[in-house]
């Protein structure tokens, strides 16, 4: 490869990097080292960690899975690492309150299902899948010690969220201050070259290249990402709110929930995961759509196409169009067996939760009151209805159903 041959594919690359990106970190001691990289055939070591806080990922964890994807389609080393240590610390951030801590138990639980659902996007063979455990439970006081000394209270106070919770005399706890030290150690144990995340790890991942520098390794670049916003269309998408589009779930659900967004947020959720692939849709999207309702069927056929192929987004449209658009029961109805659950019959928010129609609960009785659940194809108003023994055909939302048969 010729010098001139040489600073294109430096520049190619670095533009594939900065691409759907807020900020590039480093950007010019990457591009020196890229080049060394190149000229010895050498990956570069990219690292993105996720802790396994909840079962699930969801689009949002997708905007920066699909950047790892396009570093490994130039031919760069990805790593996934599972914060399988960090999740029984709590990342603090974007919080205004201690994050209750997992026990191991829970965060193994977790952890099992990650690896998979990142298959549905990344070829997982050819990633570098580690867990964070592998070097933090070995790790002496006195390493600990080190590690620690490397940054002050006043470094540590520059943060956001620790700072307004400071100020406003809400409880900072000891280990939450560890959380940063612990991340930036994942760069020095992995030799990372390059670190993703969303914005609101900023902090994290500039820690990482501080304590690189500490322990004696060149500073990682940076590249943060914007954080997709929920289904809502205001909140950022987290399982806790109620407004994410889990990776696991049906191609149905999901197509149904892509087609659920605002208007308002089809360009931004374009942009942000198609990951350079749906040109033509997000320039369509870029100016007012004429017609909003066949953009927004175009853009969830191809998210549910990336997870659940072609099939999987047919499935979904034609689901939707059925069940949604002309209100007819879909085919495949789940049924479920359910026992009494006392002499009376059973409350309906506890059908709702033993059916896995809703995730608790207070979720169940919200559901209802908000007028989300029909019984028999008629509304319910009251969560404490009692049902007797038979058959149900309970709906929640557009897209949910059971046939539900109560048995004494």
């Amino acid at each position: 490869m010729t010098e001139a041959d040489l600073e294109k594919e430096i520049e190619r690359q670095l533009a594939v990097m900065r691409e759907g990106a807020v900020e590039f970190y480093g950007e010019e001691e990457l591009a020196a080292r890229l080049k060394v990289c190149l000229e010895e055939g050498r990956p570069l070591r990219v690292k993105l960690g996720m802790d396994p806080s909840s079962p699930d990922l969801h689009l949002g964890h997708s905007v920066v899975l699909m950047k790892l994807r396009r570093f490994l389609d130039l031919g760069h080393t990805p790593i996934f690492l599972v914060g399988d240590f960090t999740a029984r610390i709590g990342d603090p951030s974007g919080r205004n309150k201690t994050r209750p801590a997992l026990d191991t138990e829970d965060v193994k639980k977790n952890a099992a299902t990650y690896v998979d659902q990142v298959a549905k996007l990344l070829d997982v063979s050819k990633v570098e899948v580690r867990f964070n455990g592998e070097w933090m439970d070995s790790l002496s006081p006195s390493d600990f010690v080190r590690l620690c000394s490397q940054v002050t209270v006043a470094r540590m106070l520059e943060r956001d969220d620790f700072s307004r919770r400071y100020v406003s005399e809400v409880p900072i706890f000891i280990h939450e201050f560890l959380y940063p030290f612990v991340q930036a150690y994942d760069s020095v144990a992995l030799e990372a070259d390059v670190e993703l995340g969303g914005t609101d790890q900023t902090f994290n991942l500039l820690m990482g290249r501080e304590i690189q520098k500490a322990y004696g390794q060149p500073p990682q670049a940076v590249i943060t990402h914007p954080l997709l916003v929920g289904l809502d269309g205001v909140e950022k998408m987290s399982k806790s709110l109620g407004n994410s589009v889990g990776i696991s779930e049906p191609p149905e659900e999901m197509y149904g929930k892509v087609m659920s967004i605002p208007d308002s947020s089809m360009s931004e959720w374009c942009r942000l995961l198609s990951a350079g692939e749906w040109g033509a849709l997000t320039a369509a999207l870029a100016d007012e759509p004429t017609d909003p309702m066949a953009r927004k069927h175009e853009l969830a056929h191809a998210i549910v196409s990336r997870i659940h192929g072609t099939d999987g987004a047919q499935l979904g449209q034609e689901h939707f169009r059925r069940v949604v658009q002309r209100k007819e029961l879909p085919d495949d109805i789940p049924e479920v067996s359910l026992s009494l659950g006392g002499e009376g019959g059973s409350k309906l928010f506890e059908i709702l939760v033993s059916a896995d129609l809703a995730p608790s609960k207070s979720e169940a009785r919200r559901l209802v009151q908000q007028g989300a659940v029909s019984l028999d194809q008629n509304r319910a108003k009251d969560p404490t209805q009692l049902l007797s023994a038979g058959e149900y055909l309970i709906q929640v939302g557009k897209r949910r159903f059971a046939r539900v048969q109560l048995a004494e």
